[in-house]
């Protein structure tokens, strides 16, 4: 079964955070293109068996069916719907951050 993966709003944004960070902070754009499409072809390839990842270990996540994949440096959020055979990134961050801090700043986001 095929998925189709769809980025939320914040995923978007994170994604061009990365690349402005890598481009310009650090100065390297063609760093930053290639770890941008190495992040797009990890979020692409979850069309097939969304569920190989790992699930989020606390609540509410959990039960939502959270998902991490890691891609260097970073990792990848996700949710699979099995019904609507949807994958939804929810965020896309460096690995190295809170992320119970990161997901809480997710929910209280998207209940604006």
């Amino acid at each position: 079964m095929m998925f189709t993966v769809k980025l939320s709003e914040q995923a978007e944004k994170d994604l061009r955070s990365i690349y402005e960070y890598i481009a310009y902070d650090l100065q390297s754009p063609d760093n930053a293109l290639g770890q941008l499409n190495h992040l797009q072809d990890m979020i692409l390839s979850l069309e097939n068996m969304p569920k190989r990842y790992r699930r989020y270990e606390k609540e509410p996540w959990q039960s939502r069916e959270l998902r991490i994949v890691p891609v260097d440096n970073y990792i990848v959020l996700y949710i699979p719907d099995i019904e609507t055979a949807t994958v939804t990134i929810i965020r896309v961050a460096y690995g190295g951050q809170d992320i119970d801090r990161l997901l809480a700043s997710t929910q209280a986001n998207s209940k604006r």
